[in-house]
This record gives structure tokens, C-alpha cells and sequence, in this order.
């Protein structure tokens, strides 16, 4: 009997898909003592995977590197290099291994890789006669052994600050997956904060700006324990939702990370469980859907919804009841529940009640709109002077579109086009096209773009008397013009100079709006390489061990996405 009981349970596990281990769910078993850490220095974590970043969830876990760059590297298991990378931008300077258990450790922010991969990576620069290369190499190329050095860690691409970010993919399915799964712990005993907790009143209508929203104050009975100010049940009266907010810590650290698992009872039934365990790339953008967007833009405040969006891609939520929405058959008061777990299984509780009041009144804005979008169907807006089409999936959710013309900007070619608001997310691109004004001549027809309100860059070009471009976002948008070439300064350099006790020529480059679109430089008419940091708009080229002494001509050309070229022209002697 005993026997059949447990065969019993181990059948239901499967068939539920999660698995309770370390107290804490996960959707399968991950292999421990496998991998090591890739750095022999304490670890310390600056960053955690899953935590919400402004367009993305983390994808990995961030090694704190004491404040510095050039702390040794180790493979994190046996294995072969299966890519190396070189990003502006992003993460920078990459290394992938891939591994015979079947994950992939990915290593990103790099400084320099060691000398069998830094020729590789070389050779392909020159070969492309470009900085930013990709390259796939083929299987057991470059073997590694388990905690062979392979580079040194640096704060490349878009990293704020010296740290390795590390992650452990699915090989197959190049996931994402937690590293901490894989017993690459950091030193934790602190259990999940909770800051907050709100309460939505969706009744029928479309989640937007717009949604009354009932923010609750938090206190804290201390271990972990958490109710709301009030004892009093939240009244509430039709169909209503909830978020939270809540990060976790570590103790002695002031940084925030993101936490584990977050999932809300009702009367102890299970209305939604969110797992940060994996999160697929092609979905990592979801989280403007996933947290409450239009809070966050007016507050800064990251509020967790515990309800789904209808076309939300995302695959975090392992249960959902009813998308996560809550509607009382009755008057009773009904306990609820969230508990919030850390990677390690810390556990921070929320308990609190609700009851269904008949005459609690809702005031809601009457939603209205010049037009509905359907998320599943193809969409399209056509005004005089501006345009949108957009294809299906676009939209996390039906959508009363709106749209305003206002006043000319400053040194603007149209009017601004207030394409809906900034409020609602949009996960994929869409056309917009805005016809200028008689202002734009037809020799800036090829230095057109779009412009958002607050001056960035969208892209586009002039196309049979409009300039369409394919943008993310809604907001504010109108025309303007890049005829002025990127800025070019030297940091080291002037022309004659006698460089001999120098390993590089340095220069700061920049552009007014468009962007840098390429770089190459020249020494006596040769392509050399320029390694370029765009976050210090910093570039360089160290001199090659092969350059002759004597004088030489060198060449710098820049140019931005509109086509405007900067050159810098200067004779050194080495």
C-alpha cells in the first residue's frame, strides 16, 4: 500500500510538470557539484536572474568583481568553446562553452579573452574588417578543462560597472535557466521583502492607466511575516486582481535581487505561482506586460501582477486560475495569502481578507477610443499626416486607440503625433509613417527619421512622400533631420607626434542624434582595428607588435545612420 502511495505521488508530480525540492518548486531536478563558480574570489551577487530590469528580465546571475577588472575567468565545467563574441553594446566581450551534460555556461562583460581565443576573435575582426564579430566555432575546437582560465572579467558592452554576468542555457533550447538551480549559491539568510501589495478593480474593462487601483500599506511582524496596516477585510465588489511588490536581499549588501517564486492563495487554493526558473529570450520583453506598466511609469514602482494579460507570451506563471483574476460568488470573508520564496527557499508571507461588498462603489473613467484594436487581428490607424499598421500579437491585450496631433517642435519637419499613449507596452514593432510638412526640402529627404518626444532616435527613412520607420513603443513622435556629421576628439594624439612610448591612440567619438553607425581606421592605408565602448563613446586602437618604426599616415572615418562622415587625419612617428 505504502508502496502505492508513493508511485501515486511520484505520477502526479509528473503529470503537474513541478517538483518540490530545497523547499522550492521547479519543473525538473538540475545536476549540483557539476559546475564551480567561474571565479576564485567570495562570491558575491550584484545582480540575480530574473530580476526586473526596465526591458527585460535578467537572464543571468552577476559576479561581483570587487570594483575591478581582470579577475582570472575559469571554465565552469569540462567542455568545448562553442562561441566567442564580441558585442557593442549588451554584453560586451562573450565566451560560451558548451558542456557534455547537455547546458551551455555563457560568460559576458569580459575584458580579454586568453591567448587561443583572443587569436580567434582577432582573426575574424581583421577578416570582416569589423570590431563586432560573432563567431561559432565547431565542436571541440577549443576544448576546455574544468576551471581552465579563459578570460579575464571586465565591464564591457553594456555593463554599469566591473562584474561577470554568468548564465547556465539549456544547450537545445539555448534557455536561460537559473544558475542558482545548479548549487552555485551566494551566501544568503534573508528572507524576501514585501513593500507592498494592490489591489485592481477590473470589473469587465481592459486593463490600462486607467484601472482604479487601491494601494494597501504594509507592515511587518518581523521573520518573514507580513500583514496589511489594517485588520479590516478589503472590500471589494466584482471581478478584481492583485500584484505585489517585493525584491529580495542579502544580508550586509545593499543591493536588491529579484526573488525566486511568488504565489497567492485564495481560501488556500492556488489562483497563481510565478517561477523565476527559466525565461526564454523571445520573451524577456513580456515584463512591461507582466508588471503594472502604466504604475511604473508614473512611479517608478515595480508592482508584480499576479493576473495575466490575455496575450502575454510570457511562460513564468506555472498556475493561473482564470488568468489570475478573483470574482467572490458571495459575502463571506475569504482569507488570502501570498508567499514569496527566494532561490534558497526563504520565505516571506503576506496574509490578509477580503469581502465582497454589493454597494462598494468603483469610479472608473468610461474607456473610449477612436478605435478598437484587437490583439489577434492585424491593425491600422490612418490619419492625414500619420499612419500605423501593425500585425497581429503586437498588443498584450485589446486596445481603445487613441490618437492627437499637436504643435510643430522645435527644429522639427511635421507636427507631434501622439500615437496612443505612453502608458500601454507593445511587444513587437510596428509601422509608423508621418508625412512632413513643406519645411522638408528635397535635399534632406535621405537625413529624415522619426524622433520620439523626449529627442530619441527611432530610425526611418523618406519613402513616396512619407518617413516610416518600425517602432516599439507608443508616445509622442515627429520628424526631424541629421545633417551634422559625428564628432571626432583625440585623447592622445596630434599630428606628428612621436608615439613610441604609447601602446594606443585613443579618441572619444559621438553623434548628435542618429547614432554611430560605423567606424574603420587606417594606418598607411591598411585597415587596423578599433575597439570602441559606447557607454565612454570611448575608441582605440592598441599598435600592433608588428608596426614598423618610422612615420605613418593614419585614418579615422566615422560615420552615423544617416550617412554624415567625420574623418580625422594625423601622422604619428613609432
Amino acid at each position: 500500500m505504502i508502496k502505492k502511495t508513493i508511485a501515486m505521488l511520484s505520477l502526479l508530480a509528473c503529470m503537474t510538470g513541478l517538483i518540490k525540492g530545497q523547499d522550492i518548486i521547479k519543473s525538473r531536478n538540475y545536476p549540483q557539484n557539476y559546475f564551480i563558480r567561474p571565479m576564485d574570489i567570495p562570491p558575491q551577487a550584484s545582480g540575480s536572474f530574473g530580476e526586473l530590469r526596465a526591458t527585460h528580465f535578467h537572464g543571468g546571475d552577476d559576479y561581483r568583481t570587487q570594483q575591478r577588472i581582470n579577475i582570472p575567468v575559469h571554465a565552469a565545467a569540462e567542455g568545448f568553446v562553442s562561441r566567442v563574441r564580441v558585442q557593442i553594446g549588451g554584453g560586451g566581450n562573450y565566451v560560451y562553452i558548451d558542456h557534455p551534460n547537455g547546458y551551455t555556461s555563457v560568460y559576458m562583460h569580459l575584458e580579454s579573452f586568453n591567448s587561443d581565443l583572443a587569436k580567434i576573435v582577432k582573426d575574424e575582426q581583421y577578416k570582416q574588417r569589423r570590431f563586432d564579430v560573432d563567431v561559432f566555432l565547431k565542436p571541440n575546437q577549443v576544448p576546455v578543462r574544468k576551471g581552465e582560465f579563459i578570460a579575464n572579467s571586465g565591464n564591457t558592452g553594456g555593463s554599469a560597472g566591473p562584474h561577470l554576468h554568468f548564465e547556465i542555457r539549456d544547450t537545445k533550447a539555448q534557455l536561460p535557466l537559473n544558475p542558482q538551480l545548479f548549487g552555485l549559491l551566494f551566501p544568503d539568510g534573508v528572507k524576501p521583502i514585501i513593500r507592498g501589495m494592490t489591489v485592481y478593480d477590473l470589473g469587465s474593462e481592459i486593463f490600462d492607466e486607467n484601472t482604479p487601483r487601491r494601494h494597501q500599506t504594509i507592515k511587518s511582524a518581523g521573520n518573514g511575516t507580513y500583514s496589511l496596516a489594517s485588520t479590516a477585510p478589503i472590500p471589494v465588489n466584482g471581478t478584481f486582481g492583485l500584484g505585489i511588490n517585493t525584491v529580495d536581499k542579502r544580508r550586509g549588501i545593499s543591493f536588491t535581487y529579484g526573488v525566486y517564486s511568488i504565489e497567492l492563495f485564495l481560501d488556500n487554493k492556488n489562483i497563481s505561482t510565478v517561477l523565476f526558473e527559466s525565461i526564454p529570450f523571445d520573451q524577456t520583453r513580456a515584463i512591461q506586460s507582466y508588471v503594472d506598466y502604466p504604475y511604473l511609469k508614473k512611479s517608478g514602482v515595480r508592482v508584480q501582477k499576479s493576473f495575466k494579460d490575455p496575450n502575454n507570451p510570457i511562460n513564468i506563471f506555472k498556475n493561473l486560475d482564470n488568468l489570475g483574476k478573483i470574482t467572490l460568488k458571495d459575502n463571506e470573508v475569504h482569507d488570502v495569502k501570498y508567499v514569496v520564496k527566494d532561490v534558497q527557499g526563504n520565505t516571506s508571507e503576506l496574509n490578509f481578507k477580503v469581502q465582497n461588498n454589493p454597494s462598494l462603489s468603483i469610479s472608473r473613467p468610461n474607456a473610449k477610443g477612436l478605435k478598437m484594436f484587437h490583439y489577434a487581428e492585424e491593425n491600422k490607424y490612418e490619419a492625414e499626416n500619420a499612419r500605423i499598421y501593425m500585425g497581429k500579437n503586437i498588443l498584450y491585450d485589446d486596445l481603445y486607440f487613441n490618437y492627437t496631433q499637436g504643435a510643430k517642435p522645435a527644429r522639427g519637419y511635421s507636427a507631434m503625433h501622439y500615437i496612443h499613449n505612453m502608458y500601454t507596452p507593445v511587444f513587437g514593432y510596428y509601422k509608423l509613417m508621418i508625412k512632413p510638412d513643406y519645411t522638408l526640402s528635397e535635399n534632406l529627404y535621405d537625413k529624415a527619421l522619426i524622433v520620439s518626444s523626449d529627442g530619441g532616435a527611432q530610425g526611418g527613412k523618406y519613402e513616396n512622400g512619407w518617413v516610416v520607420a518600425n517602432v516599439r513603443e507608443f508616445g509622442g513622435f515627429y520628424i526631424a533631420v541629421d545633417t551634422i556629421a559625428p564628432n571626432i576628439t583625440a585623447r592622445n594624439l596630434t599630428d606628428g607626434k612621436n608615439v613610441s612610448n604609447q601602446r594606443s591612440i585613443d579618441f572619444t567619438i559621438s553623434d548628435n542624434l542618429s547614432g554611430i553607425d560605423t567606424f574603420n581606421a587606417y594606418i598607411d592605408e591598411k585597415w587596423a582595428l578599433m575597439k570602441y565602448d559606447p557607454k565612454t563613446r570611448h575608441i582605440w586602437h592598441d599598435f600592433e607588435p608588428e608596426l614598423s618604426s618610422g612615420r605613418h599616415d593614419f585614418e579615422l572615418e566615422v560615420k552615423d545612420n544617416k550617412g554624415n562622415v567625420k574623418t580625422y587625419e594625423a601622422s604619428f612617428m613609432k
